[in-house]
């Protein structure tokens, strides 16, 4: 309990610090959002009188502390860009950018552990040098290189999976059909440094002499990777998986407008371009509090994998 208390003031304090940094971010970005929103028809008068609607008028200290009590009240205001619910904004977007965060970590560990595992158990072996070369290729090529190819390959040429879309209004199975290929973009690059880490951190454990003791007592190759080994070699996956969520998230935007999905990312990338500092304070704000929350939960993990951890 002490471990979990303790991580969760970490958090805490984390947080603060991130959506103070945001704030300073945004409001150093250049660009006037006021004008930005009057465009052709902006004045001085009208300019003025925007500002003040907003409060773009008043100090950084006070438009400080009326971000944090927004956000510590869920009152994140109206967006300048849409004029809408900041919320309502951001709600109708989670949805789809949870979805394509939670199948891109499947894709990675579907993917990246198998393929670290075979690497290890096969060492210096064709299997290992294939599994390698796969995760040197998902390690090199960026995501979006990948989507093109499999919008050409998979969908243009094989019309195996849509194009565009998130299949909104369809049933299940079509939106894991358009959920595919954006997942595999975004999850295939996360795989391939899992199965690099698994298969060094499984190597480093397979060495160790309380295995090969085990071995000589007779217990089967199963019992040994499953029951002994993977257990130890989890602390360094579970880092890279901790992560990689974070990359996760900061690339989906790039995957959502190559794949035509709403989603938070899509979102993001629209807020900053207009300036939107309500809209982007917000989403920003969920993508962090998504991160901290992992890593919460990521470092909640090590105590139960290795007690040592848990009781340091």
């Amino acid at each position: 309990m002490q471990h979990i208390l303790s991580r969760l003031v970490q958090a805490a304090f984390t947080m603060v610090g991130a959506v103070t940094i945001l704030f300073l971010i945004v409001r150093l970005t250049p660009g006037d959002p006021a004008y930005i929103m009057l465009g052709d028809y902006a004045t001085p008068e009208l300019v003025a009188v925007v500002r003040e609607r907003y409060g773009l008028d008043k100090s950084l200290p006070t438009q400080y502390l009326t971000y944090v009590t927004n956000i510590a009240t869920g009152n994140f205001g109206r967006s300048y860009s849409r004029n809408q619910d900041v919320m309502t904004l951001v709600g109708s977007a989670l949805p789809y950018t949870l979805a394509l965060g939670l199948a891109s970590i499947v894709v990675t560990s579907v993917i990246g552990l198998p393929l670290g595992v075979l690497a290890a158990l096969k060492r210096n072996t064709p299997a290992d040098a294939g599994s390698m070369v796969i995760a040197l290729l998902g390690v090199a090529a960026p995501g979006f290189l990948l989507a093109l190819l499999m919008i050409y390959s998979l969908s243009y040429q094989l019309g195996l999976f849509p194009v565009r879309g998130a299949g909104e209004g369809t049933d299940l199975l079509t939106q894991l059909r358009y959920l595919t290929l954006p997942a595999v973009a975004l999850g295939f690059h996360s795989a391939a440094l899992v199965a690099r880490t698994t298969r060094s951190a499984l190597l480093g454990v397979l060495g160790e002499d309380y295995l090969r003791t085990a071995r000589a007592k007779g217990l089967g190759q199963a019992a040994l990777l499953w029951g002994h080994a993977m257990r130890n070699a989890l602390i360094p996956v579970l880092a890279v998986l901790g992560l990689q969520f974070g990359q996760l998230l900061g690339g989906a935007g790039v995957i959502e407008i190559v794949f035509g999905r709403p989603g938070l990312g899509k979102l993001l990338i629209d807020a900053i371009l207009s300036r939107d500092y309500p809209l982007s304070q917000a989403l920003i704000s969920v993508l962090l509090a998504g991160v901290i929350v992992v890593n919460l939960v990521t470092d909640i993990l090590y105590g139960y994998v290795d007690p040592r951890i848990r009781h340091a």
